[in-house]
Parts: C-alpha cells; structure tokens; sequence
C-alpha cells in the first residue's frame, strides 16, 4: 500500500469516528420560545393578583378605620350622655321629695288664707302664718318656686286649663283665676298651676 492511500483510509477512519453535531431544527428553537412567552404570563398573572389582593386589604382597612372612629365617637357620646345624665340626678335628686312636700304647702296655704270673724282664731292663724312662710322661704332656698298664673299668658308648659271663662273685659289667653298652685324645680315643672282662662265673648 502506498503512502497516499494509508493517509487517506486513515482519514476516513477519523471522520467515522468524529461525531458529527446535528443541526438544529427549527422546531426545538419554536418549542423554547412559547415557553419562555408562558413564563412571562404566569408572572403577570403573580402580580396582577397580588395588585388585587393588595388593593382589597388597603379596602378593608379602610373599612376597619372607619367602624373604628364610629365606635370611638358613639363611645365618646356614651361617656358625654352619662356624665350629663349623672350630672342631672345630683341635680334634682331632691325632685319626688319636693314633689310630695308642695301638698303639705298646700295645706297650710289653705289654713293661713281661712278667712274668719273670730279673732281668736286670727290670733292663733298668725303663727300658722309664720310657719308658712318661714317654710315657703326655705323651699325657695333649695329652688322650689311658685309659678305665676293669675294675669300672665296661658302657657301649657306652665298652665293647665280646667276651665274657660267667657269675658269682654280681658283679652283671650289669659289666667284669670288659679284653681291649685303650680310649682317649680329649678327649671323642672314639679306641678303645673290648675287655671281658668279667658276666652273673648262672641256678640
């Protein structure tokens, strides 16, 4: 064997045994690229719920403050409407007290205002009198008042009409007699005054 044909059988035996690399198809370059498109996808998707879910919890804790301050000023209002409340019971904690006292006043109004001849009898209503007073004076002190009736305006928040009198000589609306005394508490009613009142008499 000549020279040149060892070289060339010893050539051809090297490129059998080189592996040769194969092209790359078309088709495995395609594959790759819808994957990578998917990938992209999946993580606009994270995102977009995470957007979502993030703009529900600012939503809810909006919700959360909300009801929170609501509570905080009923609670506020609870607290002012209790002191208020407490403050008033100080107030007129003497009120059914009173109430049942203007009774007794009554009788003794009764008493003093007895009219009679006999001047024993006078004699012995001065110290009744006195007492009345003195008793009326007290009351007074801790803000029990009589309410004025007789010539003032009827006013129902005051006045309690029994009775209407007919008259050409006063105007309609006015007290023109005091059947029982009406009483006053600070600024609470404790009786309202019993009254007749006028009523223009039609020609």
């Amino acid at each position: 064997m000549t020279e040149n044909n060892r070289y060339r059988e010893e050539e051809k035996e090297l490129e059998q045994e080189t592996p040769q690399e194969e092209p790359v198809q078309e088709e495995q370059v395609q594959e790759e690229q819808p994957s990578k498109k998917e990938d992209k996808t999946e993580k606009n998707k994270r995102i977009k719920k995470l957007q979502e879910r993030i703009a529900e919890l600012e939503e809810s804790e909006a919700v959360l403050k909300n009801e929170l301050l609501k509570d905080r000023a009923e609670l506020e209002n609870f607290k002012r409407r209790m002191n208020e409340e407490r403050i008033k019971d100080r107030k007129y904690a003497s009120q059914d007290v009173f109430s049942e006292i203007i009774n007794v006043l009554d009788i003794f109004d009764k008493a003093v205002n007895l009219e009679t001849e006999d001047q024993t009898l006078k004699n012995f209503l001065i110290g009744f009198v006195m007492i009345n007073n003195q008793f009326a004076t007290i009351l007074e002190n801790y803000g029990v008042k009589k309410i004025k009736a007789v010539g003032e305006k009827f006013d129902p928040a005051y006045h309690s009409a029994i009775e209407t009198v007919e008259t050409e000589d006063v105007e309609s609306g006015v007290v023109l007699e005091e059947v029982m005394t009406g009483y006053l508490y600070k600024d609470r009613v404790l009786r309202p005054s019993m009254v007749k009142v006028s009523t223009k008499k039609e020609n």
